[in-house]
């Protein structure tokens, strides 16, 4: 089991924390309510503690700030945060032992249908969400059982001291060594959103691009074959391909919209290129046996308002699901997420239910996608 602990994580080691909190110090937030007991309902108020588990690094520490240090001010109950790099196996791991140590916790689209048919979760309790919160959240990201807690977006980022006259502007660009001969960078440990870029740059319509079917995943390594002596390194962890184009190690790469808006908003000279971005969901669930279920549903009721939601990306960098958010967001800071209309309008959204569902020969399709990235990288 991961410690319960307050220290970062590999995602986030990269000196990625000193970039969110001076991001924070710049960033004026005069529209963004700090929570206080006066305006939290009082059906939110309790005692005790919920115990909530996160990526750690820079992304734990702007939740800290802007989601429970004031839920916690709001309510009386204490956050206690528990830090991994990934929850899907600690979960089941304490299902099969039948001790649940966690109240909450994130869940990728990919494991969210096996783990729900398994019973690990609780149902949401909708009764506690405020209507703004309610009419902001999409319902397919407000489910029985879990709801929308991030939208992530995978893109092209590029560093605009190497291009003074210009970068990058799409997936066509980055695949031209010529015009933009510098260093570039991919992911280097999952495969899909590579896959998706290939797909772009080699002309295929976004709206064509799911299902990644056999012909297609034949034209998309066909497509990284021409680009993969040209990658100078596939990164593999969260905070560092921000951190290479700082160094300039990398001109441009693929990179999260989050890692890239934090350091932006803390002055740094990168651009985000929205054309094409690759756009994918997590969920938060609440695991069933919890030792704090009642305060879970507190926190994740807290957490969908409006104006927490609109701290929280300012915090982390990641949009919320309730689109009510972006009200409450000072400009530069909307103006820098992947749920803001000029934005979102760009990107490709992920077909996880494509991806969850089983082949004839029993793999998930993204177990078929992915076993065929590893082959084809390791060539």
């Amino acid at each position: 089991m991961s410690n319960k602990s307050r220290g970062g994580h590999s995602n986030g080691r990269m000196n990625r924390r000193s970039l969110l909190q001076s991001a924070a110090a710049l960033v004026s937030v005069p529209l963004i309510a700090k929570a206080t007991t006066a305006w939290a309902q009082e059906k939110l108020n309790g005692e005790g503690e919920v115990v909530a588990y996160s990526w750690g690094g820079s992304y734990t520490d702007g939740l800290r700030k802007y989601v429970y240090e004031p839920f916690t001010e709001a309510t009386g109950i204490k956050v206690v945060d528990v830090i991994a790099d990934v929850a899907e196996p600690q979960i089941t791991a304490m299902h099969q032992a039948g001790r649940i140590d966690w109240d909450i916790a994130y869940i990728t689209r990919r494991f969210y249908p096996e783990m729900h048919e398994a019973g690990m979760f609780v149902p949401i309790d909708y009764s506690l969400w405020d209507q703004e919160s309610v009419d902001g959240t999409p319902a397919h990201l407000r489910i029985e059982d879990a709801v929308g807690v991030i939208q992530f977006a995978y893109l092209l980022g590029y560093d605009k001291r190497a291009f003074p006259g210009g970068g990058p502007q799409n997936w066509v660009d980055f695949w031209d060594v010529e015009k933009f001969p510098r260093a570039r960078g991919l992911y280097g440990l999952v495969g899909r959103h590579n896959i998706v870029a290939a797909l772009i740059a080699d002309g295929v319509a976004p709206k064509d691009v799911w299902p990644l079917t056999n012909d297609k995943l034949d034209r998309a390594f066909k497509k990284l074959d021409e680009i993969k002596p040209h990658v100078d390194k596939w990164w593999t962890a969260g905070g560092e391909p921000v951190q290479l184009l700082m160094n300039q190690e990398y001109a441009m790469t693929l990179a999260a919209d989050g890692r890239l808006a934090t350091a932006i908003k803390s002055g740094a000279p990168l651009e985000i290129v929205w054309e094409g971005g690759y756009v994918s969901h997590v969920y938060q669930s609440i695991l069933k046996g919890g030792p704090n279920t009642v305060n879970a549903q507190k926190l994740i009721a807290f957490m969908n308002r409006a104006q927490i939601s609109a701290g929280f990306t300012q915090g982390t960098g990641y949009p919320g699901p309730n689109t009510n958010a972006l009200k409450y967001m000072p400009a530069e800071v909307a103006g820098l997420s992947s749920a803001n209309p000029k934005n979102a309008s760009k990107l490709i959204s992920e077909d996880s239910n494509w991806l969850a569902a089983k082949r004839p020969d029993g793999k998930s399709n993204i177990d078929h996608v992915e076993e065929r990235w590893k082959e084809w990288k390791t060539k």
